[in-house]
């Protein structure tokens, strides 16, 4: 399994790179040693991404503010509504062969959960999964719920593209023009609002790290 940081890059840019490696991921099924499989992590500049099933009107400004604000907007081929990606947010995309896996998509999208769960317990962020709303919530099941990873995936003959979105240091103002992933009665957050403190990006990346890794090294032991 490899991991890579693509740093900053353009979302179309990104969006097209993923569309490649899970090209050659389909191809090399059945083929030993032609294994492509990557986690992918990157920031994006300001952008929002409505998913194939999302409500336009979720977005609740015009072109020409997007353009004041510099930010981009695309209709992409995920699960989930709308969401917003920008700088000081960790992005990850998981292109992964889940047949291999032997993995269902709800018990993949279970476990993106929770290493993102397990990861914000060492900033002292107690999370939790919401019923009926895909992410990782923190107060779930309050008034004062709010999200602050989203997760929007898409599957072809069983590999995985898009992933999840963890606001670390990410501007919430960006939020104000959207119903994140289509609510209007929920908010959003991030690890420096929670905290008071500027999270490190790198040591995010690594915990990250650490947790697929044990996630997948369970999987592969199961499929052995």
């Amino acid at each position: 399994m490899k991991f890579a940081d693509w740093g900053l890059i353009d979302y179309k840019e990104a969006w097209d790179r993923q569309r490649c490696i899970a090209g050659k991921i389909m191809a090399a099924k059945g083929r030993p040693g032609q294994d492509e499989q990557q986690i992918i992590f990157c920031e994006h500049s300001h952008v929002y991404t409505l998913g194939r099933h999302g409500k336009t009107h979720n977005l609740l400004v015009n072109d020409d503010f997007l353009e004041r604000i510099h930010a981009r907007y695309y209709h992409v081929d995920r699960g989930g509504d709308i969401t917003y990606h920008g700088p000081g947010q960790i992005v990850c995309y998981p292109l992964l062969d889940l047949e291999r896996l032997q993995c269902g998509l709800k018990h993949y999208v279970f476990n993106l959960e929770e290493i993102v769960i397990r990861t914000l317990r060492h900033h002292g962020i107690e999370a939790q999964r919401l019923a009926g709303a895909t992410g990782v919530w923190l107060d779930a099941g309050k008034p004062t719920a709010r999200k602050i990873c989203a997760i929007g995936v898409h599957a072809s003959h069983f590999v995985t593209m898009h992933g999840f979105a963890l606001n670390v240091n990410t501007d919430l103002e960006y939020y104000r023009h959207i119903n994140p992933c289509g609510f209007t009665d929920k908010g959003v957050t991030s690890i420096q609002h929670e905290t008071g403190t500027s999270g490190n990006m790198d040591v995010i990346k690594t915990q990250l790290r650490r947790y697929f890794e044990e996630a997948l090294l369970q999987y592969l032991n199961q499929s052995s």
